[in-house]
């Protein structure tokens, strides 16, 4: 499926409340529109290297030449993002095309393939205030002195499992990834936690200013 046949995972399209400006200090995005894959099992760290991927160790990511980044859920789990600003998103889609072929053929195993752009909503909150909100929903410290670029959390957050990755380009930025029947739930305890500190939500065209 490509972008263009995405929807997102929210009942109703949240306002854009805010403008450019908030992303440097508290704002949310829903991104679930963009590009997003993941493979596991047995060989998928092999068949994911004969494709040319860079992967980092468990529990980090690594951005591709093209922009996608690779995060590294478990020794033969990764995810794949597509760039979350601009159209980028052909190596998500060539992976999800590529898998299917000569799979029936001997050789060795190369996983298989984990829909994340079906399982999971996909969320990304931007600015300085992002670890004092999250604080309130998440045991896990990301402030930005404990919680590395590009490092990876899979905890639970609002009573569900998450996934959080820091992404900053350039503005300190933490993607977040769960169960997309529980999408409209964590945007409302979201924007909610968010009041306190002034956090807008805002369009992905915002984005664009970074």
């Amino acid at each position: 499926m490509t972008a263009a046949l995405r929807r997102s995972f929210l009942q109703a399209p949240p306002p854009a409340d805010g403008d450019a400006s908030a992303v440097a200090e508290l704002a949310l995005v829903d991104l679930s529109l963009r590009p997003r894959t993941g493979f596991k099992g047995r060989g998928t760290p092999e068949w994911l290297g004969e494709q040319d991927l860079i992967l980092p160790e468990p529990n980090r990511a690594v951005r591709q030449t093209d922009g996608t980044l690779a995060v590294r859920l478990a020794p033969r789990e990764v995810l794949l993002l597509a760039p979350w600003t601009g159209a980028g998103g052909g190596l998500v889609e060539r992976l999800d095309a590529v898998w299917p072929e000569g799979r029936e053929a001997e050789g060795p195993p190369r996983g298989y393939p984990a829909p994340r752009g079906d399982s999971h909503f996909w969320f990304l909150l931007t600015g300085s205030h992002v670890p004092a909100m999250l604080a309130k929903l998440c045991g896990i410290d990301f402030r930005t002195h404990r919680f590395a670029p590009l490092q990876v959390a899979q905890t639970q957050a609002v009573r569900l499992s998450v996934i959080v990755v820091r992404d900053d380009t350039p503005l300190p930025a933490w993607h977040l990834l769960a169960d997309s029947a529980s999408a409209d739930y964590v945007w409302t305890c979201l924007v909610d936690a968010m009041q306190e500190f002034g956090g807008r939500q805002v369009g992905s065209d915002a984005l664009l200013t970074l």
